[in-house]
């Protein structure tokens, strides 16, 4: 029987754009903030109008986690990529509004895949309805974004198939581990740049195609967008140790872990744990108390201490540094774009991305 839906607060306009905030600094670049604010507010009203289906059910599960909060970082970055072309126009909002969409929805199977009670601070739709509503819903979320990519053409189709491919070779990966000539860092960074990085990477594309800017503009946009997307999920391994909890970080200390995910902190641990008694002793306690733990309910105060433990070790000051080297790499791409307001941006979009964990 499914459980109760709890109520969830649709996130008011300025709750979203407190993200834009930080990207836009105050006074200066109004015009350009002003641009992409009105354009998330039109692809806001698509994402609510694009929620409807033939069934109650659906619209409700459809409606669960975009009413659950979300900083539309997506649509935000196709916003800002396309006022390096003629601005925002419909074919910009719709893209803008597929890309969120199809994020959706991964998260819906994502979190069956993982095993996930809490999603943005509320329980995840796999735990009110089961994982085959969840599935199900995240179906039709996919479904609904390709009816909106095939009303922009050929070109949207390809780009939402490829980033579609790379989300499920992504998943498939993680699932699967890496071989057994494989590095696993190496195989864990793969597996970032195809769920994280290809999605993030195409909302910035076809803000660019979508709003007729210059064709040499992609390539740099599409690798700042890969690489931020890495970067962006490398402090999401450092705030799964958070010990702010489900209030601040919408999750449960240790929720990836606990769901039997080897986060980087974790990868770099088994690294160590070889010639160093001390990790060795940690990577012990987190196999014993947290990996994989998440079917045993909450976490238990042994688990608490080793996330700490491990939330303290210099594996994870290490993964911090990675992700800022990633977000450098991703400034650096940005190199062949114009000098002016949309690149200072992007630039502080990539520093606000890294600055979650603080």
């Amino acid at each position: 029987m499914p459980r109760s839906v709890p109520a969830v607060r649709r996130p008011s306009l300025t709750g979203q754009l407190g993200f834009t905030e930080r990207i836009f600094l105050r006074g200066q670049d109004r015009e350009l903030a002003t641009a992409v604010d009105d354009g998330l507010a039109q692809v806001e009203e698509g994402l609510h109008r694009e929620m409807h289906f033939a069934d109650n059910l659906a619209d409700v599960t459809a409606r669960y986690l975009l009413e659950a909060g979300g900083k539309r970082v997506r649509p935000m970055l196709t916003l800002l990529a396309a006022q390096l072309g003629d601005g925002t126009n419909a074919d910009v909002i719709q893209a803008a509004a597929a890309v969120e969409i199809t994020h959706l929805a991964s998260l819906y199977h994502d979190d069956v895949m993982d095993d996930s009670q809490m999603r943005r601070g509320v329980p995840s739709a796999q735990f009110v309805w089961g994982n085959s509503v969840a599935v199900l819903t995240g179906d039709l979320l996919f479904a609904r974004a390709s009816k909106l990519v095939s009303a922009l053409g050929e070109r949207a189709i390809q780009l939402q198939a490829d980033t579609f491919e790379r989300l499920c070779l992504g998943q498939l990966h993680e699932t699967i581990g890496p071989r057994e000539d494989e590095d696993p860092i190496e195989h864990y960074i793969r597996v970032l740049e195809d769920k994280t990085g290809s999605l993030i990477a195409v909302a910035a594309q076809m803000g660019v195609v979508f709003s007729n800017a210059p064709e040499e503009y992609e390539q740099p946009v599409v690798v700042f967008g890969e690489k931020i997307g890495v970067a962006f999920q490398l402090i999401d391994d450092v705030i799964d140790l958070s010990s702010q909890g489900v209030a601040e970080t919408g999750k449960t200390p240790g929720n990836d872990l606990r769901a039997g995910v080897a986060t980087l902190p974790v990868l770099r641990l088994r690294e160590r744990a070889a010639g160093d008694a001390e990790a060795a002793a940690l990577l012990e306690r987190l196999e014993r108390d947290v990996i994989g733990s998440a079917e045993d309910g909450e976490v238990t105060p042994a688990a608490m201490e080793a996330i700490a433990a491990l939330r303290e070790h210099d594996v994870t000051r290490q993964t911090l540094e990675e992700a800022h080297r990633w977000a450098r790499e991703a400034v650096e791409a940005l190199a062949p774009l114009p000098d002016g307001a949309v690149k200072k941006a992007l630039v502080r979009f990539a520093d606000t991305i890294v600055e979650r964990s603080s």
